[in-house]
């Protein structure tokens, strides 16, 4: 009974790894058939073993390692500012009626605005340096961090706010105990929506005078007309994006858990 159980399971499991892989894997054998039989233009849409090749070549070369690194380092400083400052601004915003006000209609005048249209503001304020690039990442990352610390403080139960006043909480414990508790799974959902978003920036920082970085790779080859290296560059801001991505979904789910076992202490 244990021995079918477990083929049971590991039948089961094959079958997510299968589902989970079976379109991308689909997608790129179309798109080789495609190229082998001729029906992709080279310079437009190339092949996916010409794609597989420049891959190779550049990352035995050390070239697209050198241009990651530097991409990874822009990302995560960008990142890492729009989260601390996100988290501080909203959590100040949501447990303030008047900032709220204060800063309502400011915010939602700025947060559509793309961040490639603060290119040139970035270049006026910052010059042409790594200031420049990270304050572009920032933005990106910045408001969905910032909305989803705010909606997730108004989401909290008014009733657990209005018992922690009846009960005189000290604001320190009423802020680590009931808010920041009951602000994770937003807060942790806005991080990745933030981190997402960072990646797609980098691209557009990199446009600002850049000389490395994936971003500036994907440019490059773009002015020279490698089609196969600008898929290069974009297949490997999507994989480091899904893995960074992935860790924190990862650190979400402990988070969450450990939260549930602190509340039920």
């Amino acid at each position: 009974m244990y021995r079918k159980l477990r083929l049971w399971q590991t039948s089961t499991d094959l079958k997510k790894i299968f589902l989970y892989f079976s379109l991308a894997l689909g997608v790129l054998f179309v798109w080789q058939v495609l190229g082998v039989i001729g029906w992709l233009n080279p310079v437009i849409i190339p092949s996916l073993s010409t794609v597989f090749r420049s891959f190779g070549e550049y990352l035995s070369s050390g070239e697209l390692f050198r241009h990651i690194g530097v991409s990874i380092i822009r990302v995560l400083e960008g990142f890492g500012l729009a989260a601390t400052l996100g988290i501080g601004l909203g959590l100040a915003i949501g447990l303030s009626r008047t900032l709220d006000r204060m800063t309502d209609l400011l915010i939602q005048i700025l947060k559509p605005i793309p961040p490639i249209a603060w290119i040139p503001l970035a270049i006026i304020w910052f010059g042409i340096g790594e200031a420049s690039k990270i304050f572009i990442i920032f933005i990106g990352a910045f408001y969905p961090i910032l909305i989803s610390v705010i909606d997730g403080i108004r989401r909290i139960d008014p009733k657990l706010i209005e018992l922690a006043k009846i009960l005189e909480v000290p604001r320190r414990r009423f802020i680590k105990d009931l808010i920041l508790l009951g602000i994770l799974p937003p807060v942790m959902t806005g991080l990745r929506v933030g981190l997402g978003i960072a990646w797609m920036c980098v691209v557009a920082a990199e446009l600002i005078a850049a000389s490395e970085g994936v971003g500036y790779l994907i440019m490059d080859a773009r002015q020279l007309s490698q089609s196969d290296v600008v898929i290069v560059g974009m297949f490997t801001i999507g994989v480091i994006g899904k893995l960074m991505d992935s860790l924190l979904r990862w650190l979400n789910k402990r988070i969450l858990v450990w939260n549930v076992t602190y509340l039920g202490d």
